[in-house]
């Protein structure tokens, strides 16, 4: 099983509360284990004109300054930006699957800085990691819920309404799930 590219959505029972209600896109997964990027969840305070400042990467007036996001638990000081494919091609961007790329180098940070960044992209503070099989338990003990990527979804949508949207594209009204895992 290969979900990257996937998005996860934390089922109601999640025990750890930094990934209560979160969805995590899923950019790479293997027998290695995985790692993503929470997308709903944008820090307490800090802007993306905040962050290139603190890098001296200079800002022009059509550069956006959405928020900067909360992209998991595991290194927090590094910087990762989810973005379209595509449109800025560049050696140092990991291609993840249709619609989506990575890129952890400052080169994408000035290109935002300059407004010449990709048209959509989410900038994220730290990542969500697994060990091998570690992902796999966690599903396989109700914790996560997987779904397509859907750009609209991820880059589009208010955070607060990402969680519900994820859910209703499998199908799942939020209302229905119970924290209790079953066994058939």
């Amino acid at each position: 099983m290969d979900l990257t590219g996937k998005l996860l959505i934390a089922m109601p029972g999640m025990g750890d509360p930094r990934f209560g209600h979160s969805v995590v896109f899923l950019c790479s997964h293997g027998e290695d284990g995985a790692m993503g990027l929470i997308v709903n969840k944008p820090a307490q305070d800090l802007r993306v004109f905040d962050l290139l400042g603190q890098l001296d990467i200079e800002t022009e007036p059509e550069a956006t300054n959405a928020p900067v996001y909360f992209g998991g638990p595991v290194e927090t000081a590094r910087g990762f930006v989810l973005h379209s494919a595509g449109n800025v091609p560049r050696a140092s961007s990991l291609d993840v699957c249709e619609g989506f790329a990575m890129t952890a180098t400052v080169d994408i940070l000035e290109d935002i800085g300059a407004g010449l960044g990709p048209s959509s992209a989410i900038l994220a503070l730290g990542y969500a990691g697994w060990g091998p099989g570690q992902l796999e338990d966690e599903i396989a003990q109700n914790g996560w819920l997987t779904v397509d990527a859907d750009p609209g979804l991820v880059f589009s949508l208010p955070n607060e309404a990402k969680w519900s949207a994820a859910l209703n594209a499998l199908g799942v009204d939020p209302l229905t799930l119970s924290a209790a895992a079953g066994r058939a």
